[in-house]
């Protein structure tokens, strides 16, 4: 590709690029993400299903889903750490090559969980080992959302950002989806089987879900927007510094906007399982097909909104969201503790398409749109995914404080409206993001009068300032 096809010359950074080439971006980061993310989602549900039995062994079964529960969010404390690390690689060597070491982390880790011999082969070295896997199933997962996204906004049209750029969230609960689905197939094989070997089969499929992202990612170009940045040696050599630095409110808008996502959609996907199973006494498939359900509809409505917040913004449709979440949170476990199953799968997918849905399909957009091309991914995905480790305990949390009300879930829906409430806070916080300029404009020469070394020590105005 030539040096003039690789500037930007449409407003938001998106250089003249065929409809093909933009198709191809998008399949890859949906496919990738939700490969990655099918990874990252079956270990909760294993948590809840299997590893409470075979790798947390106690006499209380709940304490062992409690501690399970745990290791769960054990991934979430190094998804920042991931977030980091990975996202000022992506701002350094590209976005691209940096999401092909995050298939190669996350899709070996999960793998290899399915190859661990259990607590009755090897006592406290399995949940150990487990726990270990866990972290770098975390590392990995802090910089996949962060770079597929950031891919996806820098290729998009400006018009169209927040519609190309919500495929990167449809990736996310494909992977949920389609976790889901393996698992509820395991489940119908007989218990012996399952607790033998069984179990081990969602995650040993990771081994070829690897080469699948992988010959899709190698085939992408990468981002317009970085390949310019190299080209004029526009590289920042150290990310993490420079974003703290010249982007500390979009960095605290970062952290809060992802807490209630984050904390909700654990608590669908992962603590509503064990809820339904334990509680109100439902069979697995009611708790799992309740799951795939609300899945399959947030992943129809993502390009939806993602779309409409091209038309009305990225701040109103945030804004809603997480009000009605947290104005839904007990009304939807009364919906649950009827025992019904299409009422408990109508309120999985109230909750999710009004509330969730909204909120995750703007994400990508939103969060490229608060930093500036030269420290995009790394914050976009340190600020992120320190929300999420804020925030990635709400199993856990969830479990401890159900058993602290015996049984009666309002704490949790209190809990569910507590991070409703930290997001809304970040929201009001936040500024109208949608007419941002994602490219290098922010990085415009300095005038002659300025010396080079005074320009790039000077503060740049944040995307949305108005000030730009």
């Amino acid at each position: 590709m030539s040096s003039t096809a690789s500037r930007p010359d449409a407003p938001g950074g998106r250089s003249a690029r065929t409809d093909s080439e933009l198709r191809r971006v998008v399949t890859a980061s949906v496919v990738g993400t939700a490969l990655e993310w099918y990874d990252f989602f079956i270990y909760g549900t294993a948590v809840v299903l299997v590893f409470n039995d075979l790798f947390f062994v106690q006499d209380d079964p709940a304490m062992g889903t409690l501690i399970g529960l745990a290791t769960f969010g054990v991934g979430f404390v190094f998804r920042p750490v991931g977030g980091f690390f990975f996202g000022a690689l992506g701002d350094r060597i590209g976005r691209r090559s940096t999401l092909v070491l995050t298939t190669l982390v996350m899709g070996i880790s999960t793998g290899l969980i399915g190859l661990l011999p259990t607590y009755a082969s090897i006592g406290v070295a399995a949940p150990v080992l487990l726990t270990l896997m866990r972290v770098c199933q975390g590392l990995g997962a802090g910089a996949e959302f962060g770079g597929a996204s950031t891919l996806l906004a820098e290729h998009a049209p400006a018009e169209r950002r927040g519609f190309y750029a919500s495929f990167a969230q449809m990736g996310v609960q494909i992977g949920l989806v389609l976790g889901t689905v393996v698992f509820l197939l395991v489940g119908l094989m007989p218990q012996a089987s399952q607790q033998s070997w069984g179990w081990r089969l969602p995650f040993l499929f990771s081994f070829v879900l690897i080469a699948v992202s992988l010959y899709l990612r190698l085939r992408v170009a990468e981002s317009p927007v970085f390949q310019r940045m190299k080209a004029d040696r526009n590289v920042v050599k150290l990310p993490v510094r420079e974003a703290l630095k010249r982007y500390p409110r979009s960095f605290l808008v970062g952290i809060g906007a992802h807490i209630c996502d984050t904390s909700v959609v654990y608590i669908y996907a992962t603590f509503s399982v064990s809820y339904l199973t334990v509680q109100v006494e439902q069979p697995k498939w009611v708790a799992l097909t309740g799951v795939i359900s609300f899945g399959l509809v947030v992943i129809a409505l993502q390009p939806v909104y993602g779309a409409l917040s091209d038309r009305v913004g990225r701040r109103p449709l945030n804004l809603f969201s997480v009000v009605f979440t947290g104005l839904f949170a007990y009304p939807f476990f009364v919906l649950l503790d009827t025992g019904v199953p299409v009422v408990i799968w109508l309120a999985m997918i109230v909750a999710t398409s009004l509330g969730l849905a909204p909120m995750i399909a703007v994400q990508p957009a939103f969060y490229a749109e608060l930093f500036g091309a030269r420290v995009r991914y790394t914050g976009f995905a340190a600020s992120r995914e320190i929300g999420a480790a804020l925030a990635g305990f709400s199993p856990f949390i969830a479990a401890a404080l159900l058993g602290y009300a015996d049984g009666d879930p309002w704490l949790v829906a209190l809990f569910m409206a507590g991070t409703a409430v930290i997001s809304l806070v970040a929201f009001l916080y936040s500024k109208e993001s949608r007419e941002t300029d994602v490219g290098l404009a922010e990085h415009a020469p300095a005038a002659p009068a300025v010396p080079p070394d005074a320009a790039d020590a000077a503060d740049v105005p944040e995307p949305g300032s108005g000030k730009e």
